[in-house]
């Protein structure tokens, strides 16, 4: 399964665990079965970034809210453009994987998922991610 498959399985997920009121441990094991993934890698991939998130929820959380402009909080985020948020800045801060790798895929699965704004509202934030936490060096021009 290429890299970006696995990037929206991730999202959805996540996007689950957002919504669902159920334990994150159980909703991985539904998530996985109602998928039919059998894949090793993927399952692997899906846990890391579920354990990921929920380990780290707290500077994550603070991340994006120190990047959203005055008067806005998390809850007023959508629960998909949060989920897409999530999942980028816990594979550019702590996998190290390229911004604009992240940045990018995100964005594209806002296209495909949100609504037409989210793009901009979510490279925006994490452009400010990016600055804040100074990864990769250089700030990208997006």
């Amino acid at each position: 399964m290429q890299r970006s498959a696995m990037r929206e399985l991730a999202f959805k997920l996540v996007y689950e665990i957002e919504i669902q009121k159920i334990s994150e441990d159980d909703q991985l094991e539904i998530f996985i079965e109602n998928n039919e993934i059998t894949d090793k890698k993927v399952i692997e991939y899906l846990k890391d970034i579920k354990k990921g998130i929920n380990i780290n929820a707290e500077e994550i959380n603070h991340l994006i809210e120190s990047n959203l402009k005055e008067n806005w909080s998390l809850n007023r985020i959508s629960k998909i453009n949060l989920s897409l948020i999530k999942l980028a800045i816990y594979e550019m801060v702590y996998k190290n994987l390229p911004y604009k790798v992240a940045i990018n895929e995100v964005v594209e699965l806002a296209k495909k998922y949100a609504d037409e704004s989210a793009p901009v509202f979510i490279n925006g934030i994490l452009a400010s991610v990016v600055k804040e936490k100074n990864l990769n060096g250089e700030m990208n021009e997006n």
